[in-house]
C-alpha cells in the first residue's frame, strides 16, 4: 500500500475512533445499566432513564453520523463542479436560503411546515441557488463568478433572516438555537424519514462519479460527447437537495459541508471519487463526536451550546492544521476571472457617489421622526438638541464604512481574490475576541481599552493566518482557506461564549450585529482620526500593491520587497478593521461589498478602487445608519444588518447589468 495511502487510512481510522470513543464514554454506563429488556421491551411510561435513551438519545446518536454523511456528500460535490475549495452550501447560499424560507414560513403560513417541512426547506434552498446560478451566467457560470455570487446571495439572505428574528423575536426565538444546529431528538421518525432520503441521493452521487471525474478536463470531456451542463446541474442540484434536507431536520450546520471534503484533501484524498467516500465519513465522525462531547458537558456543567457551532469550534483548528497539506496554486483574480470590466475615470465614479454621500449625510442629520411616528423635518432649535445624537453616529458609520472598504480592497489585492475581505479571513472575529477579552478582564472597560483589545486581536488574526501561509506567498487556496478556517472558529467560539448567558459577554451581541447605538463624538473622533492618518500613505501603499498584483517573483526582479510589502500592508489591514469594528460590528460585510462595486463600476487600478470602495462603504453605512433608527421607529436595527440588506442588492443589480466579458 503506497504511503499515501496508508496515512489517509490511519487519518480515517483516527476520526472513527474519536467519533466511537466519544459516543462509548457517554452512552456506554447508561446502556449497561439499563441492559437490552428495558431498551427494546414494551415502554413503561415509569421508567424514565430507558424512555430517555430509547427516544432521545440513541436516535441523537444515529442522526449526527447520518447528516455528517450528507453534509460531507454536499460540499465534496459543490467543490468539485465549482473547483473551488471554498465552494460549500454555507458559501453558496443555500443554507441561508432554506432558514429564510422555514422563517418566513413561521410567520405566514405555519401550516406548510405542519404539511412538508422539507419542502419548505428545499424551496428556500432551490430559490437561493436560483439566483445564484442567475447572477453568475452571464459570466459561463465560472467557479469563482458561482462562488462569490453564492457568498453576496447568502450574506443577504441571513441578513434577511436576522432581521425577521429582531423584528418578531418572540415569534422567531426558537430559530436562535436551530439556526445554530440542534440535534436533539424526540423519537426516531426524524431519522427514518431522512435516512431513505440520503441513501437515494447517497446512489445517485455514486452515479455522477464517472462524468464529474472526467469534467476536470473540459475538452477531453467534451470530446466523449459528454453534457457537462447537464451533469454539472445534476451534481449541484444533488448538493443543494442533501443540503435542505439536513437543514429541515437538524437546523444550520454549515461548517461541515466546507471542512470535511477539504480535511479529506488534506490527509489524502486526491480523486473525487476518494473524496466522495472521505468526506462524508470525515463529516459523520466529526459531528457524532462533537454532539457526544457536548451531551457529557451538559450533564457536567447543565450548559447548552448549539451543535453547529460547536462543531465548528472542534473542527476548524483540525482544517486549519491541515492547510498545509492542500495545494497553494494561486488563484489569480485580477487578470484571469470573467469579472474584470473595462476601465472607467475615476471621476465619473467618485462625483455621483460623493453627491450621493453628502445627500444622505445631510439627510440623515436634519430629517426623523416625532414622537407620534411622523416624519419631520428638524431645523432651529430642535436640530440643536438632536446634532449631539445624530452627527456622532452618522460621521461614526461612514468612517467605519470607507475604513472596511479600504481594509477589503487592501486584503482582495493582496491575496488576488475578490472573496478576501476583513469578514471572511477572520479579521473581524480576531477584533471580536480582542473586545471579549477585555470585557471580561476589565470592571468597567473604556474605549481606549477596547480600541487596544480589538486591535490586538484583529491583528493577532492577522498573525496567525500569515503564519499559517507563510509558505504560500500569501496566495492561493491555502490563505483561502486558513481564512475562513479562522473566522469560522472565532465566530463560533464568540457564540458558545455569548450561549453561556454572561452579561459581559452578551455585550457582544449588539457588536456582531453592527450596531451604532453608543455612537458618541470621542468614538467618532477616533475613527476620523484613523482615516486622516491613513490617507497619507494611500498613494504610496496602492503602488506597492500594484506591483505584487502582477506576482511575487517579478515584483522582486523590480526591486520590491515584498515580504516587507505584504506585512505592512496586512498590519494597516488589520489595524483599520478593529477601529471600524468598534463603530460597526462584525456583520457589515461592507469589507467585501464595497470593493466589488468600485470594481464592477469600472476602478480597476489600486488608487481608485480605494477612492471608490472607501466611497461607496461611507455611503452604504450612513444610509444604512439612517434607515436603522428611522424604518423601525421607535425601535431601531443594527447598521451593520442593514448595510448587508442595502449592499447585496446593489452588487447584484450591478452585475447583471453587465456585459459578459
Amino acid at each position: 500500500m503506497p504511503n499515501t495511502s496508508r496515512q489517509t487510512l490511519l487519518w480515517a481510522m483516527l476520526f472513527a475512533a474519536l467519533a466511537a470513543c466519544a459516543a462509548t464514554i457517554n452512552l456506554g454506563p447508561g446502556l449497561m445499566d439499563l441492559g437490552l429488556v428495558r431498551l427494546t421491551g414494551t415502554p413503561d411510561l415509569r421508567d424514565i432513564d430507558a424512555l430517555l435513551m430509547r427516544f432521545s438519545l440513541l436516535p441523537r446518536l444515529a442522526m449526527a453520523p447520518l447528516c455528517g454523511i450528507a453534509l460531507g456528500m454536499a460540499g465534496a460535490l459543490f467543490q468539485q463542479v465549482l473547483r473551488n475549495p471554498l465552494a460549500s452550501p454555507s458559501t453558496l447560499g443555500v443554507e441561508a436560503g432554506a432558514g429564510l424560507a422555514i422563517a418566513l414560513a413561521i410567520l405566514f403560513m405555519p401550516a406548510l411546515l405542519g404539511w412538508s417541512r422539507d419542502l419548505v426547506s428545499l424551496t428556500g434552498a432551490g430559490f437561493a441557488s436560483g439566483i445564484v446560478f442567475f447572477l453568475s451566467r452571464k459570466f459561463a457560470f465560472r467557479p469563482l463568478a458561482v462562488v462569490l455570487s453564492g457568498l453576496i446571495v447568502g450574506f443577504y439572505l441571513s441578513a434577511l433572516s436576522s432581521t425577521f428574528i429582531l423584528l418578531n423575536d418572540y415569534q422567531l426565538s426558537g430559530l436562535f438555537i436551530w439556526g445554530s444546529g440542534s440535534l436533539s431528538q424526540q423519537d426516531w421518525r426524524p431519522f427514518w424519514d431522512l435516512l431513505p432520503r440520503i441513501a437515494i441521493c447517497t446512489l445517485a452521487a455514486g452515479l455522477l462519479v464517472r462524468p464529474m471525474t472526467a469534467l476536470q478536463l473540459d475538452e477531453t470531456a467534451r470530446g466523449l460527447g459528454l453534457r457537462i451542463a447537464t451533469i454539472r446541474a445534476a451534481a449541484l442540484g444533488l448538493a443543494v437537495i442533501l443540503t435542505a434536507f439536513t437543514v429541515s431536520a437538524v437546523g444550520v450546520i454549515g461548517f461541515l459541508g466546507l471542512a470535511a471534503p477539504a480535511i479529506a484533501r488534506a490527509i489524502g484524498a486526491r480523486t473525487f471519487r476518494s473524496r466522495l467516500v472521505l468526506a462524508p465519513l470525515v463529516g459523520a465522525c466529526l459531528l457524532t463526536a462533537t454532539d457526544q462531547s457536548l451531551q457529557l458537558l451538559s450533564k457536567a456543567t447543565g450548559m447548552f451550546l448549539p451543535a453547529g457551532a460547536v462543531t465548528a469550534v472542534l473542527g476548524a483548528p483540525v482544517l486549519f492544521l491541515l492547510i498545509r497539506k492542500l495545494p497553494a496554486a494561486p488563484t489569480s483574480v485580477m487578470g484571469e476571472t470573467a469579472l474584470t470590466l473595462a476601465r472607467r475615470p475615476l471621476l465619473r465614479v467618485v462625483v455621483p457617489v460623493g453627491i450621493l454621500l453628502l445627500g444622505l449625510f445631510l439627510g440623515a442629520t436634519v430629517i426623523g421622526r416625532d414622537g407620534s411616528g411622523q416624519w419631520v423635518l428638524d431645523t432651529g432649535e430642535m436640530l440643536d438638541r438632536l446634532l449631539i445624537w445624530r452627527l456622532p453616529r452618522s460621521v461614526a458609520a461612514g468612517t467605519a464604512g470607507a475604513l472596511l472598504a479600504i481594509a477589503g480592497v487592501i486584503l482582495q489585492r493582496l491575496l488576488r481574490n475578490p472573496m478576501a475581505s476583513p469578514e471572511v479571513l477572520g479579521v473581524n472575529a480576531g477584533a471580536g475576541m480582542g473586545l471579549l477579552v477585555v470585557l471580561l478582564c476589565a470592571a468597567a472597560p473604556g474605549h481606549l481599552a477596547l480600541t487596544s483589545g480589538a486591535a490586538i486581536g484583529a491583528l493577532s488574526a492577522l498573525g496567525l493566518l500569515i503564519f499559517s501561509i507563510r509558505k504560500s506567498a500569501l496566495s492561493g487556496n491555502r490563505a483561502l482557506m486558513a481564512g475562513v478556517a479562522l473566522a469560522t472558529f472565532l465566530f463560533a467560539l464568540l457564540s458558545v461564549v455569548t450561549a453561556t448567558g454572561d452579561p459581559r459577554a452578551l455585550i457582544l451581541l449588539g457588536w456582531m450585529a453592527g450596531s451604532t447605538y453608543k455612537a458618541d463624538m470621542t468614538s467618532a473622533a477616533v475613527l476620523v482620526g484613523a482615516a486622516v492618518l491613513t490617507l497619507p500613505f494611500l498613494p504610496l501603499l496602492a503602488r506597492q500593491l500594484e506591483l505584487l498584483s502582477v506576482g511575487s517573483a517579478l515584483a522582486r526582479a523590480t526591486g520590491a520587497r515584498v515580504e516587507r510589502i505584504q506585512l505592512l500592508a496586512l498590519t494597516l489591514a488589520g489595524l483599520l478593521t478593529a477601529v471600524a469594528s468598534l463603530g460597526v460590528g462584525a456583520l457589515s460585510f461592507i469589507g467585501l461589498i464595497a470593493p466589488q462595486i468600485a470594481r464592477q463600476a469600472g476602478l480597476q487600478r489600486c488608487l481608485p478602487q480605494i477612492i471608490g470602495a472607501a466611497l461607496i462603504g461611507a455611503t452604504l453605512m450612513v444610509a444604512a445608519d439612517f434607515l436603522g433608527r428611522t424604518v423601525y421607529f421607535p425601535w431601531q436595527l443594527p447598521a451593520g444588518l442593514l448595510s448587508a440588506l442595502i449592499g447585496g442588492p446593489i452588487l447584484m443589480i450591478v452585475l447583471l447589468c453587465k456585459k459578459r466579458a
